[in-house]
């Protein structure tokens, strides 16, 4: 029924976006070519990592044998010292925007307006449904301009689209197989457990915690459940933010909610003695 329905989508918000994007992306090429002092094709790794690896010497990054790598892991902790490695990340971001959704899903939509995607049952290990031919379950919210995407997704006249979800079921069923008083009280009291942390991370009262800080905060404390380096959180949690400061979020949390590092370490050490968990 769901793939009969289909979902209307506004074909004139996305032209525009498409034609914003071109804009931003054709400026950010502008500013890299200027920083790098010659014109290359951005999209090919062959180039950029030449350009950026041994035209300006970027240091410490090693040459493989099909040249360097440039994938988003490598360029990622280079972006906070390096601008032109920020714009190169800030044009990726807004290529594939411009590609995968901007410019693709206008020529998706049926004679009836609305796009008609193709849900798979037993495709995803997890048990959740899949969704191609467009996935429209990847449709982007985490960044400004990819919400501006899902502005051109609307209701038919006399209907609304609703949002279910869980209430951090995961954190749920961690609080109460670890049994931490404050993560259980946390519940109890039917609190925002990602809006609590965001006040401790920022030092904000929980009122003024906004959406962003809350979504930092959301990956603070999903990164620490799943066993996160502070390396690693760091690179998650974006330039704002070091190692250092990464490690000391990481005790913070810790200090918090102390049964949960008792709990994960102890259901390792038990995968690693039944060989399951």
């Amino acid at each position: 029924k769901m793939e009969q329905a289909g979902i209307a989508v506004r074909r004139e918000v996305l032209s525009e976006f498409s034609t914003l994007l071109e804009g931003e992306i054709n400026k950010l090429t502008q500013a890299i070519h200027e920083e790098a002092g010659t014109t290359f094709n951005i999209a090919s790794p062959k180039q950029l990592g030449d350009v950026l690896f041994e035209k300006m010497m970027i240091p410490g990054v090693k040459k493989g044998k099909t040249g360097y790598p440039t994938g988003a892991e490598i360029l990622q902790p280079l972006a906070p010292a390096f601008p032109i490695v920020a714009n190169v990340l800030h044009w990726r971001e807004l290529s594939k925007l411009k590609s995968t959704y901007a410019d693709a899903l206008p020529r998706l939509i049926a004679e009836d307006g609305r796009i008609h995607t193709t849900y798979n049952q037993t495709v995803a290990a997890t048990g959740r449904l899949s969704s191609n031919e467009p996935n429209l379950q990847n449709i982007p919210i985490r960044t400004e301009l990819g919400r501006e995407i899902r502005r051109a997704f609307l209701a038919a006249p006399g209907y609304r689209l609703a949002s279910f979800d869980y209430s951090q079921i995961e954190l749920s069923v961690l609080a109460h197989m670890c049994g931490d008083e404050n993560l259980v009280e946390a519940f109890a009291r039917r609190t925002d457990v990602h809006a609590v942390t965001a006040a401790l991370m920022f030092a904000v009262p929980e009122s003024d915690v906004t959406k962003d800080q809350r979504r930092l905060a959301k990956l603070l404390n999903y990164a620490v459940l799943y066993g996160v380096t502070e390396y690693g959180l760091a690179n998650q949690l974006g330039g704002g933010f070091s190692i250092s400061e990464a490690k000391a979020l990481i005790e913070q949390y810790r200090e918090r909610f102390p049964k949960v590092k008792g709990f994960t370490e102890a259901t390792v050490q038990e995968a690693r003695s039944k060989g399951f968990t």
